[in-house]
């Protein structure tokens, strides 16, 4: 693996006091993507929710490039390198689209020498948005929305970028759009990411690493292209039975 960006060990968290991931431990490393699978309801969002710090945490730890993550609180973890894109999007309905991206927009890191990201190369990847920079939020496509939803985490430069569902009740030529355009900003500009989705295979095709979440707990820990080879194995894990 390349050298470990986040480190997860023994976490456990939920929403007040119930628990819904048990015991989660899995590592990343710099310029991975992990594809996130599982069937509904099994931990996924909750896992992204807690390295967003959206959830309670019961035990264990999360480590972001040698920072404690889990001992911030959620506002704070945009600036130690999370880039979240919520399944709710959270984008600035009331604001247009340029005013999105500039009110959240960081300097690159200092010492990296990744190309930062800046609401102008945002537009470059997303001509759609540039198109609309004056729109409001309330006037875009659901597609449109999500496009946007993804260049504000890209403008904050993050070391780890979070992507729950991103590609959820979208048209198939706004999916095939953003595929591509993940899987540039991970593949070719190296940005680790962590995908959760219900498509397995378009996520599979274009990660790295692969987990399996079952009752809140890792069943599956490998690599994404054996899964994708396997996909008896994909279904079993993921509980689809075959007609």
């Amino acid at each position: 693996m390349a050298e470990e960006l986040l480190k997860i060990e023994n976490l456990s968290a939920g929403y007040g006091e119930a628990v819904v991931l048990n015991h989660v431990s899995l590592a990343l490393g710099e310029g991975e993507t992990l594809a996130l699978l599982g069937r509904n309801g099994t931990g996924k969002t909750t896992l992204m929710n807690t390295l967003a710090g959206a959830t309670t945490r019961h035990g264990g730890s999360i480590t972001l490039g040698g920072v404690a993550l889990h001992k911030l609180a959620s506002h704070e973890r945009a600036g130690a390198g999370i880039g979240w894109v919520p399944q709710e999007r959270n984008i600035f309905k009331s604001l247009t689209v340029d005013e999105n991206l500039t009110a959240v927009a960081r300097p690159a890191r200092a010492g990296s020498t990744a190309r930062p990201w800046t609401p102008e190369r945002v537009y470059e990847m997303f001509p759609r948005l540039a198109e609309r920079k004056t729109n409001l939020g309330t006037q875009l496509s659901g597609g449109e929305q999500q496009m946007l939803a993804v260049g504000r985490a890209l403008v904050l430069n993050p070391k780890l970028l979070l992507l729950d569902e991103p590609l959820e009740g979208l048209a198939p030529i706004i999916v095939e759009e953003l595929l591509k355009a993940i899987a540039r900003i991970t593949r070719d500009e190296g940005l680790s990411a962590i995908i959760v989705e219900q498509h397995p295979q378009a996520i599979l095709a274009i990660s790295h690493r692969a987990v399996v979440l079952d009752h809140g707990s890792v069943v599956h820990a490998g690599s994404a292209q054996e899964l994708r080879e396997q996909p008896a194995l994909l279904d079993r894990l993921l509980g689809v039975a075959r007609g």
